[in-house]
């Protein structure tokens, strides 16, 4: 299926081993989808070799387009920047540590259509290790339980969503519980969901940033904040 145009990106952090393969499956998949494309990459402060192995990268692909954040501003800073820098009719977006693959986009587009505005995937199988796992599961389970939440799989970063949709909402979130709130934002303002299974591999390089004390304390005050404007001051 094609469509008019897209934007594809992905939030990095010190994703230097993982990034170049992410942008050169992203760059094929799109020629497949539409002749007006972009692909963005949001830099959040990564202090690896990220940045510059993404300097030498914008020059090899005439569509990739890096924005550098000065320091690491978290994960849901990144997407933000993602979103708001996204120019085209429909964004694409998953995470630089390659455990999604982007030419699973295709999967999602099939699902496609005028009365769908957000098209969310669902790990078949998670492939992390048993604590991350657990914590996935409950995580997802008790916020189930809190929200009216539209999809099965809140922390699947595999998201395809109408551009107009997303110019609606505020995202405030800058750790982890960013995807709760763009999800339950998007429901309140009117977006409709589809599902569709994607694959979930192992990480093959470096670690992740969200499963760490810091993190996981900020998105629990996020989380808690959230939810008290969520169900108080009906935030949208």
């Amino acid at each position: 299926m094609r469509i008019k145009s897209l934007s594809i990106f992905f939030p990095a952090y010190n994703d230097s081993k993982s990034i170049p393969r992410l942008i050169d499956a992203a760059n094929l998949v799109s020629k497949d989808i539409t002749n007006d494309y972009e692909i963005l990459v949001i830099n959040d402060g990564s202090e690896d070799d990220t940045r510059n192995i993404l300097e030498k990268l914008e020059k090899r692909y005439k569509k990739l387009k890096v924005i550098n954040h000065s320091r690491n501003l978290g994960y849901g800073s990144a997407l933000a920047s993602g979103f708001r820098n996204s120019k085209k009719e429909w964004i694409f977006y998953t995470d630089g540590d390659g455990q999604y693959d982007p030419k699973e986009l295709l999967l999602l587009l099939n699902k496609m259509n005028p009365n769908i505005d957000v098209v969310n995937g669902y790990k078949l199988r998670r492939s992390d290790n048993f604590v991350r796992k657990i914590l996935g599961h409950l995580y997802n389970f008790f916020l189930h339980l809190l929200y009216p939440i539209p999809i099965s799989d809140i922390d699947c970063d595999f998201r395809l969503i109408r551009g107009s949709k997303i110019k609606k909402i505020k995202l405030n979130s800058s750790g982890g519980s960013i995807c709760l709130e763009l999800i339950l934002k998007l429901q309140k303002n009117g977006a409709r969901f589809a599902e569709v299974g994607v694959h979930h591999y192992k990480r093959k390089y470096g670690h992740s940033q969200i499963f760490n004390i810091k993190n996981i304390l900020k998105m629990v005050f996020e989380n808690c904040s959230f939810n008290f404007k969520y169900h108080f001051f009906r935030e949208t």
